[in-house]
């Protein structure tokens, strides 16, 4: 779990103790390689039987196999992170096997992958956000994405607060800002709050104004603003950016870091076939950041919290703006499994009152501070059920 002593959440929700359930899944070989990917275990016995008894190295056509042993009942949600996770631990464990950081048997030629700073920050006071804006500042990120998208009014001031501290930590050189709303406005409301927002603020992009899905919806958003439209990090395989990408409806390409280093490469090279950026989103998003050194149209990845999840040590540090990547091979990463069990045992019940429920008034909001800012009342931490504990060893 990912223990952030404070409160995190979106517009969706908050969980107000900071403690965040992270998924685990760990891969051995007959070798005795283990292989680490961060994300669900859903149906993980079907899918594992695609990849049991194979050899790890041929990773993409694996990646392939887990896809078709989904066929009937589709890949959505958990199941593709499922497919994401053994997808990453193969790609950790060919890298183990060949000796090499995964940055580098990927082709990356730079370890260093250009971050923004994402607090998860829309249940803090304005002396905290400023604080903890501060603490990004002091490991040199100059943009910052801020949640938020339920107050106009909120949403400037807020804005201008880190606007002021990466400007002050900066020199006075501009800052980068940028808006994640998680999908909760029309598409009317998005074009209203954005454009009311940019009479003062320059923000580089607006993240998931409206429904993932809606192509048509993002293309009129897009095209009623001046901000760029950024999203896809909850578009579960590569044939759903088709028509995001045929409308014109994205401006930054996003994937999430628990869908796997092969989505996010196929992704990435359907991007920049149509001279897109894209930018991977996620905690600790290390798997998807040795992919990131090795494409052509990479702009940037988020940082979230600086500490790594309990029991998680990772090999790279962040400096400069930056997350700079060590020369452990594979991923660098490994668990303390002791330590994970024991932080389990202190989560809380699960709740239906978290940013993982799309709140029932979601786009059908009319005034702020009315009915919409009940959406981030701090409720308690979702705890690790069956899909969210660490995995037993697949074999």
């Amino acid at each position: 779990m990912q223990e952030w002593g404070r409160p995190v959440g979106d517009a969706n929700g908050v969980f107000a103790d900071g403690v965040v359930p992270v998924s685990i899944v760990l891969v051995e070989t007959d070798e005795g390689i283990t292989g680490i990917g961060l994300g669900p275990h859903v149906e993980i016995e079907r899918i594992f039987a695609a990849i049991e008894g194979e050899d790890p190295r041929a990773v993409t056509t694996l990646y392939d196999r887990m896809l078709r042993h989904t066929f009937k009942a589709g890949h959505a949600g958990p199941v593709f992170g499922t497919i994401g996770a053994l997808d990453t631990a193969l790609w950790d464990i060919k890298a183990q096997l060949a000796g090499q950081p995964l940055w580098r048997l990927l082709g990356g030629r730079d370890r260093r992958v250009n971050a923004y700073a994402s607090g998860l920050d829309i249940g803090l006071t304005d002396d905290e956000l400023v604080a903890e804006y501060e603490v990004y500042a002091s490991h040199g990120l100059r943009a910052a994405k801020l949640k938020g998208g339920l107050d106009i009014d909120r949403d400037r001031h807020r804005l201008g607060l880190v606007r002021d501290v990466l400007t002050e930590a900066g020199h006075g050189r501009r800052p980068g800002l940028m808006l994640d709303v998680n999908e909760v406005w029309t598409r009317k409301q998005a074009v209203r709050h954005v454009c009311e927002l940019e009479r003062s603020l320059d923000l580089i992009w607006i993240e998931e104004p409206v429904r993932r899905w809606d192509a048509e919806g993002h293309a009129a958003v897009s095209r009623g603003i001046s901000a760029s439209v950024a999203t896809g990090e909850n578009l579960t395989g590569l044939e759903q950016y088709r028509p995001l990408v045929a409308a014109g409806a994205v401006d930054i390409v996003q994937m999430a870091a628990v869908w796997g280093v092969t989505h996010f490469l196929r992704v990435s090279a359907l991007a920049h076939a149509h001279d897109l950026p894209v930018s991977p989103i996620g905690n600790s998003p290390v798997g998807l950041l040795h992919a990131a050194t090795s494409v052509p149209n990479h702009l940037t990845s988020e940082l979230q919290d600086l500490h790594r999840p309990v029991g998680v040590s990772i090999d790279l540090h962040v400096e400069d703006g930056a997350f700079i990547l060590g020369d452990s091979p594979g991923l660098g990463v490994r668990v303390d499994e002791e330590l994970i069990r024991a932080a389990n045992r202190r989560l809380q019940a699960p709740t239906a009152d978290s940013p993982n429920v799309r709140p029932e008034r979601a786009g059908r909001r009319l005034l702020a501070g009315v009915d919409g800012l009940a959406a981030v009342r701090p409720v308690p931490a979702v705890s690790l059920n069956s899909h969210n504990e660490v995995t037993p060893t697949a074999r």
